[in-house]
């Protein structure tokens, strides 16, 4: 069994005319933020509209079970194929913004991806939304920009 997952390390995928296939990984991250529980009596009493505790303790498990795994395995991939292998990310600045709150050690491992400059950070609008559906193009433009600078602030500052 040993021998056969050594083969199959070994194999090349090759195109029609001998050449070497590329594949471009790209993942999207997103996480609204969740509402707490707001009832009719607490209209013009209560303006905290999210639930904190909620966003706190999704993130934390996101963290532990998904991204610093999964960065961790990015980065060691990077190094074992010595700058061959390159992945992109769509990080929404919602998502950012709640990752620097509750688990930065995330932030921390995304920086480290940019380090290698073999990570590419994309711009999308700021939330997510579907803005560039909207008649007002401005808006879109909008939320673009601050997408863009709220992402070259922890990673492209960071990259070589």
């Amino acid at each position: 069994m040993a021998e056969n997952r050594k083969e199959s390390k070994n194999i090349n995928i090759k195109t029609h005319n001998d050449m070497k296939k590329s594949v471009c990984i790209y993942f999207q991250i997103h996480h609204p933020e969740r509402l707490r529980k707001y009832h009719f009596f607490d209209i013009g009493k209560k303006h905290n509209y999210f639930d904190n505790y909620a966003n706190r303790s999704e993130l934390e498990e996101l963290a532990e079970n998904c991204y610093l795994p999964t960065n961790a395995l990015l980065l060691d991939l990077i190094k074992k194929y010595n700058g061959k292998f390159k992945v992109a990310f769509s990080i929404s600045g919602s998502a950012i913004d709640q990752l620097n709150m509750h688990t930065p050690e995330v932030i921390r491992s995304f920086q480290e991806l940019a380090e290698t400059g073999n990570v590419e950070f994309l711009a999308e609008t700021y939330s997510h939304s579907l803005a560039s559906l909207s008649e007002d193009s401005d808006e879109f433009e909008q939320q673009v920009k601050r997408h863009v600078n709220v992402v070259k602030k922890p990673f492209s500052e960071r990259s070589p």
